[in-house]
């Protein structure tokens, strides 16, 4: 699985996820570190990589495109320690099957995981 961790997540994120097995680069580490959501979504989108952040602007941006990818996992609910942040996309990984996720909208807290298609 392709991931693209967004500037408000760690760099450990995408290094947790490269550890598993992903092909998972942080914004800050291919030159994205400044760049706009938009700017986030179109490399993301050509690549086929899903966004991890914790920027609540994504899913509106999805959702107004009507596009179906890239997918997006969303951490919601305030600061989060590493350990949390780490915690949050496993379980995503648990729950939400791989081929899924390139399609999906799936927002994480630290109660529950849950999943729209995309296009919204």
């Amino acid at each position: 699985m392709k991931f693209l961790v967004d500037m408000p997540l760690s760099p450990s994120v995408a290094h947790w996820l490269r550890e598993r097995g992903h092909d998972a680069i942080h914004a800050y580490e291919v030159g994205l570190g400044s760049a706009s959501d938009e700017e986030i979504v179109e490399p993301a989108g050509r690549e086929g990589r899903v966004v991890v952040t914790a920027d609540l602007d994504y899913a509106r941006l999805l959702a107004l495109a009507r596009v179906a990818h890239p997918g997006l996992v969303l951490l919601r609910g305030g600061n989060f320690r590493e350990s949390e942040m780490l915690s949050m996309v496993e379980r995503v990984l648990e729950v939400v099957p791989e081929l899924e996720l390139p399609r999906s909208i799936v927002v994480v807290d630290r109660q529950r995981v849950r999943r729209r298609v995309l296009p919204v």
